[in-house]
């Protein structure tokens, strides 16, 4: 079987990368059907040239020369305005939407008034590609019961993030020296102010945040005992999660927050590294705390008092690594995940 990539999605983005690794992990044939449009650019950059930039990769995907052996596109992520140039290509399409750009941009990283025309247009592009699309899968189910209810259509089938396996394998040892590690764009999302609200009650614990984002501006003043990286090569994070004491996921208080499971978790989880991150119903779809993870309330605190115990407690922090590992291959590794991508394409392939 032969799917269509297709889209302007962001190459390098894990969620992207993953689904096509698995993809062809189910043996399927995977032709990339790509027009660059973000480039170095944050995927969500809204400028004065952005929605020319769109409309002419839009126009130039439709005019794309498809495979004639392909059964299905899968549009990328980002895609919302990639559904509609897949349309016209008359086969099935499958759109990966992940998350919607109106609780993206509005609601979760307060770019624009929730309000203004401009959020209200984000909606209707929200609402307009969910619908267009043959199927549509979302990351967790919490997610996806959020854009059936925002878009009036059946539940989206969920697939997980997952991680990558040619990068995250289980490489994980409990280290000489503890070191809190987290990891990603620097987004409301994340809660980074959790994090070093946390770093100050543990002085004698050594933080690292790796990564640049909207949020960055937060680290002036940061605590001696943090570490700012702005960036690291995709291909060593595995050796950032495997040396260090434990790996942190996500600490914000937004709606948005609640319902996502972070690609640093899978990572993590990937490599064994004990995890901690908030309790929120989108982990516990997958998470049990105190088995696979450490899951706590989104607060300095608490997120400080689960940090101390895994660096008090090598044995936990190591039960939680295995434990979690075994919950990755089972539920998100790319032999599981490749075969329910292959069953949505099929089963969307059947009923057109």
């Amino acid at each position: 079987m032969r799917v269509g990539y297709f889209g302007t999605w962001e190459r390098g983005y894990p969620r992207n990368e993953q689904v096509i690794a698995a993809l062809r992990r189910a043996d399927v044939d995977v032709a990339e059907i790509h027009e660059e449009l973000w480039g170095d650019e944050h995927k969500f950059a809204i400028g004065p040239t952005a929605l020319p930039r769109m409309v002419a990769a839009g126009i130039r995907l439709a005019r794309r020369r498809v495979p004639p052996d392909v059964v299905a596109l899968i549009v990328g992520y980002p895609g919302h305005l990639d559904v509609w140039p897949a349309k016209r290509h008359r086969i099935p399409v499958v759109f990966n939407a992940m998350v919607s750009l109106f609780d993206t941009l509005v609601e979760d990283r307060n770019r624009f008034r929730p309000r203004s025309p401009v959020a209200r247009l984000l909606r209707s592009v929200d609402v307009v590609a969910l619908r267009a699309a043959d199927a549509v899968v979302a990351d967790t189910r919490a997610n996806a019961e959020y854009l059936a209810t925002l878009a009036g259509i059946d539940e989206p089938q969920v697939c997980y993030v997952g991680a990558e396996e040619r990068l995250f394998q289980p490489l994980w040892r409990p280290p000489e020296r503890f070191r809190a590690l987290f990891v990603g764009k620097l987004i409301p999302l994340h809660g980074l102010q959790v994090i070093l609200e946390a770093a100050r009650i543990l002085p004698d614990v050594d933080f690292r945040v790796i990564g640049t984002g909207q949020e960055e501006a937060v680290l002036e003043g940061h605590p001696s005992n943090v570490e700012h990286v702005p960036w690291v090569p995709y291909e060593r994070l595995p050796t950032e999660y495997a040396g260090a004491g434990c790996a942190l996921g996500i600490f914000g208080s937004s709606e948005k927050a609640r319902r996502v499971i972070p690609n640093k978790a899978f990572q993590a989880l990937a490599v064994g590294t004990p995890l901690v991150t908030a309790a929120t119903d989108g982990v516990r779809e997958l998470l049990e705390d105190g088995r696979d993870a450490l899951l706590v309330e989104p607060s300095p605190e608490a997120l400080a008092a689960a940090v101390r115990a895994l660096r008090d407690d090598v044995q936990l922090a190591s039960a939680l690594g295995a434990n979690g590992r075994r919950t990755f291959e089972r539920e998100a590794s790319e032999a599981v995940l490749g075969a329910r991508w292959r069953t949505i394409v099929e089963t969307a392939a059947r009923r057109r």
